[in-house]
């Protein structure tokens, strides 16, 4: 015994209806989809592209990044993090440097080497940078005070780069995030997290 379907063809007037009903699922998904997507890009995280040599060898121009943007509204920055802020003289502009000096610190730079000297450390402390820099050596003296909700940034590569020696410090509304992740190239796919100091007094 043989037994043969036959597939319901829809009627002409279902067929509006049943187009009707997938455009609607289709934007359903892609408000959900939205809803998700632009508080994540956002609120939370976002892309970010390296431009220049100012933070050679750790960072190099057109490195991929993706920006943290929701740690700085649950804790403080923290000394080695590295910022993403707007750059002072053009806030348009977006600039990658490494949190050296913190809210009421002074920072002294002399002989090459940067001080500190806050309420724990009333006689200053060497900031210890041979974890990330090759020649842990910084040019131009300066001497700041900041002020509350102002930090001290450099580059890495302090012989090429335009930071807080030059345009001082920057104010806390700057700042967009931290760098949380290096996604491109794949070979340096790197996690980043503030450096330990060790304190050096003299």
């Amino acid at each position: 015994m043989r037994f043969f379907f036959k597939r319901k063809e829809p009627s002409m007037g279902e067929e509006p209806k049943m187009a009707l009903a997938f455009l609607f699922e289709l934007v359903q998904i892609a408000a959900i989809s939205l809803a998700i997507i632009i508080p994540v890009r956002y609120f939370l995280v976002q892309p970010f592209y390296v431009k220049g040599a100012s933070m050679e060898p750790n960072f190099f121009d057109h490195e991929y990044l993706i920006i943290d943007e929701i740690s700085y509204r649950l804790r403080e920055p923290v000394r080695g993090d590295i910022m993403i802020f707007r750059y002072p003289a053009d806030p348009k502009q977006f600039f990658i440097k490494r949190l050296i000096g913190l809210p009421g610190e002074t920072v002294e730079i002399i002989e090459g080497k940067i001080k500190i000297y806050n309420s724990g450390n009333p006689n200053g402390f060497v900031l210890s940078e041979d974890k990330y820099l090759e020649q842990p050596f910084t040019a131009t003296a300066r001497t700041v005070t900041l002020k509350d909700n102002e930090y001290y940034v450099l580059g890495d590569n302090r012989v090429a780069s335009l930071d807080s020696r030059y345009f001082g410090p920057i104010k806390g509304d700057m700042v967009i995030g931290r760098v949380w992740v290096r996604g491109w190239p794949l070979d340096r796919w790197k996690v980043f997290e503030a450096p330990e100091y060790m304190v050096q007094t003299q």
